[in-house]
């Protein structure tokens, strides 16, 4: 049975005991997971808004959080992640009024089975996934009450966001991290490129059923971290394995998000750039220990207030250009021949 406690918080005499709930976090303690809870602690039905919060990852962007706060209609705010504490708690109330916000810390398989963690999820009125590393997201959760809550919600009209690992688990496929070293250095462009086969290159299927995302693979922290190469070399090896007839990329750069309407109209903002991929052609080179050779990746990058039809894969704006890898070295048609029309770091 779960323990409830109230976790450092003072309350003046006299005040009732509704107001006192209304101000003190609550803490679920369990064997698995933690919950943590600020705001009103009875859950409210409200009228929300689907749509998909894609978030690059460093600095926690405002206006992605009230964007998913308003199609939430006020109602509760859910945090989940697979460690960590609760500080996205006072964050989002310092920016939304919204009945509660709450953190579910969902460690392991055990905890992604817990039924309590599943009703947290279906009751939310926007659920975000926090960063971290998306192996813990795709080890815990896929298979659990979890991933079917989190689809579940998808189809209810929920709004979903997530930044960094968050965003890399939102894909029809997902680069899972799963042949990282715990707390190692990540899959480098550079290392990618020179053997796309690496056991690090690790791609799976669908944590979440996002139609809007089907055939597209994520990244983030994309310029920043110069992630060019190694997004290339997901999307060659998702054509060469025969898992797609056409694969695109959403990456999104630190700083900066995607705001996808449900009906497929993706809206920039921040700070950086959001860059859209799409190829076709089955890679020319694609083995062990061997530079990648593949060539036809079309890209369209935009900046803020940019607008995108991922259901058209097409826009009016942003730069367009063309990629191609000859023996690890990737080749641009921009003027410059650079891979990013301009950094941001």
């Amino acid at each position: 049975m779960n323990r409830w406690r109230v976790l450092v918080c003072v309350a003046p005499i006299g005040l009732l005991l509704q107001a006192w709930l209304l101000l003190c976090p609550a803490f679920a303690d369990s064997p698995h997971y933690k919950y943590f809870r600020s705001g009103n602690s009875a859950d409210v039905q409200t009228k929300t808004q689907g749509g998909f919060a894609l978030m690059g990852g460093g600095k926690d962007l405002d206006r992605a959080f009230r964007w998913m706060c308003e199609r939430s209609g006020g109602g509760d705010f859910l945090v989940l992640r697979a460690n960590g504490d609760d500080a996205y708690n006072s964050y989002v109330q310092g920016l939304c009024h919204v009945n509660s916000v709450s953190t579910l810390v969902i460690p392991d398989r055990a905890a992604a089975s817990d039924p309590f963690v599943a009703a947290a999820i279906r009751k939310a009125g926007a659920v975000f996934i926090a960063g971290g590393d998306q192996a813990d997201y795709i080890n815990f959760w896929m298979g659990t009450l979890v991933q079917q809550a989190l689809n579940e919600a998808i189809a209810r009209n929920i709004p979903i966001g997530g930044t960094s690992a968050g965003l890399a688990v939102q894909g029809e496929f997902v680069y899972s991290a799963q042949g990282d070293v715990p707390n190692g250095p990540d899959l480098s462009s550079p290392e990618a490129l020179s053997n796309p086969l690496s056991a690090r290159v690790t791609i799976v299927h669908s944590l979440v059923d996002n139609a809007l995302l089907k055939d597209v693979i994520t990244d983030t922290h994309f310029s920043a971290r110069d992630r060019m190469g190694r997004t290339l070399v997901f999307m060659a090896r998702i054509l060469q394995d025969g898992r797609a007839r056409r694969v695109r990329d959403i990456a999104v750069d630190q700083r900066t998000a995607v705001l996808l309407e449900p009906d497929g109209i993706a809206t920039v903002v921040g700070a950086g750039s959001a860059y859209f991929f799409e190829a076709t052609q089955t890679p020319e080179t694609c083995k062990a220990n061997t530079p990648l050779t593949f060539r036809g990746v079309m890209v369209r990058s935009l900046r803020a207030d940019e607008q995108f039809n991922v259901l058209q894969w097409s826009s009016s704006v942003g730069v367009s250009y063309t990629l191609s890898v000859e023996s690890g070295t990737i080749h641009s048609t921009l003027p410059s021949g650079a891979a990013y029309p301009s950094i941001s770091k």
